[in-house]
């Protein structure tokens, strides 16, 4: 099942001109015989201390973690497509593994990361990927021959295209297009409408519009197995979404679910349809809490739940060619468990016996008994295995690499946590401990989820494993009210007027530090990427009392300036979460909540990083902060890459990100 627009990244401590650079007043320097490191060419530093080459030297191991992820099978052969960084390289590409544990072969080699292909349905003789250029999301397809290696361009470069899936009985792709605010009058629009069309790669001449669509979040479930139907979900909010039906032949769209007219809010998300095209899957909350599976039938217009016994989110459904076993994930607070049903009956089977680890994307394989899923764990990175359904066997596909002289093996599990808030409601959380060996009241992290929708999950905290592990400082990933993953109540708990109630979670989060014997609620920094960097930020205007620093990574500063410059095809969307700033009332109170408002009590050092072209977060929201905290005569370091976006994807920016974090850290919760 087709994932919806990801908002979320998890960027704490990952992986803009108008601000005058300065100096740290309160950064020791490097000896001056001590070897210092270059930034590269594209970085901006403001306020940060040179890096000692020892130090990178030192921490060089935990920036080489290298995993893998799932891309696509192909349709006739047992092999399969990953994303996965190389030794050496600096951004992940896609890899073709011709049998389980085969060494992988390198297909694309981009500056750019590309993470995103699909392979031509019917013999697999192309595959048609995604990228975009420098982090500005502005994504493209191409098509790959596999024969030549040529990469042919099939998109328009004013527009950004995703792939949303092939017809079963024809190599044509369906791609949604949205108009780039680069080509609008003024540099953006009052209005956005996305385009579905239909595409050849192997002909990129041949494609027609299917139709076009009012407004964005629009992305298709699936294709029914006569290609006559597709099934398109309609994102609202992350509370609200739609089922929708389309003619392929004559473009005209249906909306199902809710019924038209109906004042029914919930979740919708469509899925593939049954193999005899009698419904569709949908994941919902309609019924209750949680997300769960259900049937659409079409002749009775009916619900049928699937996974009512399973108390937490599911998602992830994929469902065999013959249409006969289906597969899904259920979100246990936090961890992936993986679910086998038989698809006619809608009977759980027996659960596999699978290695530990949270599972990621499942998908079966077209044609072959074979269900390949992703294994990621606190003790090492994102390795694919292969499950057959009939026997029970696990093949192992990939290996993660983790660089000499750091045992994974030794990283400590994440546990959960729960303290009170303000009003009484149970927040939880996930913390890491340092080893044993690291005695006393420990220093305290706080890394915050971005979304605000997301939630953070058990799983490897790649170089974070650093501050752990090397430093002795424990590690809290909070999960405040508006977190998915504990049912649809809570996640509507910081909506609207209630958005400063998340930051109060952390507020008590404090609270509950200071009640721990081996926690130093003296010595507490917070970070968070995206809008985690917003509650970072939000953190240091309400508690600069309780923490030492804390670092903002590609967050929102004020959000009506925020609204005001985000990409056309992302505000209205945001505007359902964060509230409307063209009117009156809340801008006035989006204003009144932004940290940039209350700056003047960000008295704490401050970390602000930053990618230039960020389509979500502009730049400017973070130069803005960086300028009003420095008028406190604060301490604010400034990283800014000139080829990055929504966070750092380039190893080197990100090395260097990490760099300055351990400095910054240093200098704050530490000294």
């Amino acid at each position: 099942m087709k994932k919806l627009l990801a908002f979320a990244l998890a960027l704490a401590l990952s992986a803009c001109s108008g601000v005058a650079p300065q100096s740290s007043a309160r950064s020791a320097a490097p000896a001056a015989s001590e070897p210092l490191l270059t930034p590269n060419a594209n970085l901006v530093l403001q306020g940060i201390p040179p890096v000692p080459a020892s130090l990178a030297q030192q921490v060089a191991k935990y920036t080489d973690f290298r995993g893998h992820a799932f891309v696509d099978w192909h349709p006739t052969r047992r092999e399969m497509l990953v994303a996965h960084r190389k030794a050496g390289g600096n951004t992940a590409q896609l890899f073709r593994v011709s049998a389980p544990m085969a060494e992988p072969e390198q297909l694309t080699d981009f500056p750019d990361p590309v993470t995103s292909a699909s392979y031509e349905p019917r013999e697999g003789r192309y595959i048609v990927f995604e990228r975009s250029s420098g982090g500005n999301e502005a994504t493209q397809l191409y098509r790959l021959d596999l024969a030549s290696k040529g990469v042919t361009l099939l998109s328009d470069l004013n527009e950004r295209h995703e792939m949303q899936g092939w017809l079963h009985h024809q190599s044509q792709l369906l791609v949604s297009s949205v108009p780039l605010d680069k080509t609008a009058q003024g540099g953006r629009r009052a209005t956005v409408t996305q385009t579905l069309s239909l595409i050849d790669p192997g002909d990129p001449q041949r494609q027609r519009k299917v139709t076009e669509l009012p407004g964005t979040g629009w992305y298709v479930g699936g294709v029914s197995w006569d290609d006559r139907q597709v099934v398109l979900g309609r994102y609202i909010s992350a509370n609200e979404s739609q089922l929708w039906l389309l003619d392929v032949a004559t473009g005209k769209t249906t909306q199902v679910l809710p019924a038209p007219k109906s004042k029914e809010r919930a979740v919708f998300l469509p899925g593939g349809f049954k193999r005899d095209n009698s419904g569709v899957f949908v994941v919902s909350d309609r019924d209750g809490e949680f997300s769960q599976l259900m049937f659409y039938r079409f002749a009775t217009k009916k619900l049928v739940p699937v996974t009512r016994h399973i108390p937490w989110d599911v998602s992830g459904a994929s469902v065999t060619e013959d249409g006969k076993l289906l597969a899904l994930q259920a979100n246990v607070e936090g961890r992936d468990e993986l679910h086998l049903f038989d698809a006619r009956s809608f009977k759980e089977l027996p659960a596999p016996k699978l290695p530990p680890g949270s599972v990621g994307a499942s998908v079966f394989h077209r044609k072959l008994a074979a269900l390949a899923f992703s294994l990621n764990s606190a003790k090492g990175p994102s390795q694919i295995h292969s499950l057959n359904p009939a026997t029970g066997e696990v093949e192992q596909w990939t290996r993660a690499f983790a660089p000499p002289g750091v045992d994974t093996a030794s990283f400590s599990e994440q546990q959960i946590v729960r303290w009170k808030s303000f009003d009484g409601r149970s927040i939880s959380g996930l913390i890491n401990l340092p080893p044993p060996r690291f005695t006393g009241k420990r220093p305290v992290m706080v890394l915050i989820h971005g979304g605000p929708e997301g939630q953070a999950r058990i799983g490897f905290l790649n170089r974070i494993n650093y501050f752990i592990d090397e430093l002795g400082i424990a590690v809290v990933q909070p999960n405040v009210r508006g977190s998915s993953g504990y049912g649809k109540t809570f996640l509507k708990l910081d909506n609207g007027i209630l958005r400063e109630d998340s930051v109060k979670d952390i507020g008590a989060l404090f609270d509950w530090i200071a009640t721990q014997p081996n926690l130093d609620a003296s010595r507490v920094l917070v970070s968070g990427g995206s809008y985690g960097g917003y509650m970072s930020l939000a953190v240091s205007t309400h508690y600069a009392d309780r923490i030492a620093g804390s670092v903002d990574v590609v967050g929102i500063s004020d959000f009506v300036t925020f609204l005001q410059n985000t990409e056309s095809y992302r505000r209205d969307l945001r505007r359902v979460e964060y509230g409307d700033e063209r009117d009156p009332a809340m801008r006035e109170f989006l204003h009144k909540i932004s940290p940039l408002t209350h700056a003047n009590r960000i008295t704490k050092p401050l970390f602000v990083v930053q990618g230039k072209n960020d389509p979500r977060v502009p730049y400017t929201e973070a130069e803005q902060i960086v300028a009003k905290a420095r008028e406190n005569k604060t301490p604010v370091w400034y990283l800014r890459a000139e080829n990055e976006g929504h966070g750092f994807a380039r190893k080197e920016n990100a090395d260097f990100q990490f760099f300055a974090t351990i400095l910054f850290v240093r200098e704050t919760l530490l000294k």
